[in-house]
């Protein structure tokens, strides 16, 4: 007989959890203005607000944080990192930077003025808060069959060519600083970005002589799926994929606290030394000297391990598994999901789960708050919240997908925790007609508001309120 699937690791430290009562998780997430932020670690049972910095990092990795050099400049710990990126990626020019938002504030420092564009594949929430920040525009160029959860296609993370040569042809050199390539596409549902794009819309910018930056949080993730869904690259390694991916940028920001596996960390890396010389200013600004960025030794050596750990098909299989076992189970029970599965989250719809709710009322917020009531379950809205309001008009934008984002933390939660998710939600979604109302607003932050922001249940006008 076949041999069942099992992961690629075996567990050698445990954290306890602790399960809570209904009456307590009502009271604590009112308390919590029905913001899950604001929510305490310890008031939740299955925490899936995010997959950054929550993954469990491995003996090899704990033990190169024991050799970090803490040398204020020239660490050999900044070497080390140094050649593990120019191992992955290619990239001769680099600079550390303490998480990936840090990442783009220096490189958006130097490349992004006023009045600019920024064309990419449905920019994610820091992407765009530090475009806007800077009073440019995000210009959305995702293909269509994105912001459709039930079309079955395999790289929805990809750019419209279309999409993307009209904004190419409306404005000018001078007004389009780069192009972002999300990989994968975290806002479209963790969705891969295939190779045969990538070149594309690298051939396609090298023509208008507009440079490809990569946001790379999830690039293994990425080049997983390129392995296992598009033609001639099943008998490639994550590594050689990740190298010809690179092939196609002028460099990336990383958020290295997803695909490199670490608690904190992120960096920039490029083919330009004119751009990294510019970044490198501001990198001493805002984060520190240009050989450490914010980042200690230790963390930066447990960096350049999870890098290679986590370009190898091995742990990739095993961690994208248990994503789709998660979504797997949900389609089961008629929860609608966003398909095929992503890489590091399971994107359900909140629109075709709860379609009485207007999204005026923060639909995709309010199956958060539902989900989290109903068994110490966080996730997060990938929504109306998330989109922010237009920096002109002040108005709500309300994106084409409302999604409550399951995000998987690597190597932390077993299938068992995922049977609970599961259950939890099939639970929500039997009582879904019993959801009357969603959320308003209270306060707010001007920009990314969606971390702070705070909220009571919606109460109808005819109800005297």
């Amino acid at each position: 007989m076949e041999l069942p699937f099992a992961e690629s690791y075996k567990i050698k430290m445990v954290e306890p959890i602790r399960k809570s009562t209904r009456e307590e998780r009502e009271r604590w997430i009112k308390k919590a203005n029905y913001n899950l932020f604001n929510l305490r670690s310890n008031q939740v049972f299955i925490d899936l607000l995010t997959d950054s910095g929550t993954g469990a990092m491995s003996d090899r990795q704990w033990a190169s944080m024991m050799l970090g050099d803490e040398s204020y400049a020239g660490a050999s710990s900044y070497y080390n990192l140094k050649q593990a990126i120019k191992n992955i990626t290619g990239f001769d020019y680099f600079l550390p930077t303490h998480q990936g938002r840090a990442a783009e504030n220096v490189l958006f420092s130097a490349l992004v003025s006023e009045g600019n564009v920024v064309p990419g594949n449905t920019h994610f929430d820091t992407t765009k808060g530090h475009i806007e920040f800077r009073k440019a525009s995000a210009i959305d160029c995702t293909i269509e069959e994105a912001f459709d959860t039930t079309v079955d296609h395999p790289f929805k993370g990809n750019i419209d060519l279309n999409k993307l040569e009209s904004v190419y042809l409306k404005y000018t050199n001078e007004q389009i600083p780069m192009v972002i390539v999300t990989v994968t596409c975290n806002s479209s549902g963790g969705q891969p970005v295939s190779m045969e794009n990538l070149k594309d819309v690298y051939d396609l910018s090298k023509k208008y002589g507009i440079r490809v930056i990569f946001d790379s949080a999830r690039f293994a993730e990425n080049a997983y799926f390129i392995k296992t869904r598009e033609q001639g690259y099943a008998h490639h390694t994550i590594k050689d994929i990740v190298a010809e991916m690179f092939s196609y940028a002028d460099g990336m920001t990383m958020s290295s606290k997803k695909d490199a596996i670490v608690n904190m960390g992120g960096f920039i890396a490029l083919k330009e030394e004119e751009v990294f010389k510019q970044a490198a200013q501001y990198n001493i600004i805002y984060e520190g000297f240009i050989t450490y960025g914010g980042m200690s030794g230790r963390d930066m050596n447990a960096l350049a391990q999870g890098l290679d750990e986590g370009t190898e098909f091995d742990y990739l299989e095993s961690r994208i598994k248990q994503v789709a076992y998660l979504g797997q189970k949900l389609k089961e029970y008629g929860v609608p999901v966003q398909e095929p599965f992503g890489g590091h989250a399971i994107f359900v719809d909140a629109k075709r789960f709860l379609p009485h709710i207007p999204v005026e009322q923060y639909v995709a917020q309010t199956l958060a708050i539902e989900l989290y009531k109903e068994a110490g379950v966080r996730g997060v809205e990938i929504g109306t919240l998330l989109a922010d309001r237009d920096p002109a008009t002040r108005e709500n934008r309300y994106p084409k997908l409302e999604l409550l984002r399951l995000a998987i933390p690597r190597r932390t939660y077993t299938n068992n925790h995922m049977d609970v998710v599961a259950a939890a939600l099939k639970n929500v979604y039997d009582r879904r007609n019993d959801i009357k109302t969603g959320y308003k607003i209270i306060n707010e932050a001007p920009i990314l508001r969606h971390f702070t922001v705070e909220l009571e249940p919606y109460v109808k006008e005819s109800m005297g309120v």
